[in-house]
């Protein structure tokens, strides 16, 4: 099920917790600033990661994260080639699909996501919102999606 969410992704109350990233390993600005200080091993991993180009548009990157109790991933979703670049529907769409792979493999039982390419990425978010349903919309797990702050 989807529920619509406001504030602050960081808070929510869910086992996994997406961040937008970009695949040149830059956390500037955003909700993926807002992950890089959270979380200083998850972005360490990630700028690794795209140092040897393991970081791709549509394939999530995804880090384990023990400091928050119960095992909770961090899903960093490529949402951009470059920080400066804005992002591409095609590049929401297929993280969208291995998203939803990555969430019935693992079992998540609720995950946190945050409007895709819709903030800096400068995407329409009623766009970005549909494909997320369209995505997600059937899973038996609890998806609070968060609109962007207007």
């Amino acid at each position: 099920m989807i529920s619509i969410s406001y504030g602050n992704l960081l808070e929510a109350r869910a086992e996994a917790l997406v961040n937008a990233v970009n695949i040149v390993g830059v956390m500037g600005k955003g909700i993926a600033l807002a992950f890089k200080e959270r979380f200083p091993k998850n972005y360490r991993l990630y700028a690794a990661a795209c140092k040897v180009r393991e970081v791709r548009t549509g394939q999530m990157f995804v880090t384990v994260v023990r400091e928050l109790g119960d095992p909770h991933w961090i899903v960093n979703f490529p949402t951009k080639q470059h920080w400066r670049a804005p992002s591409r529907m095609e590049w929401i769409v297929d993280g969208l699909h291995d998203l939803r792979r990555l969430l019935i493999e693992q079992m998540v039982a609720s995950v946190a996501i945050p409007a895709l390419g819709a903030g800096n990425g400068g995407l329409p978010w009623a766009a970005v919102r549909e494909q997320i349903e369209l995505a997600l919309g059937d899973l038996e797990i609890d998806i609070l999606l968060f609109a962007p702050m207007e």
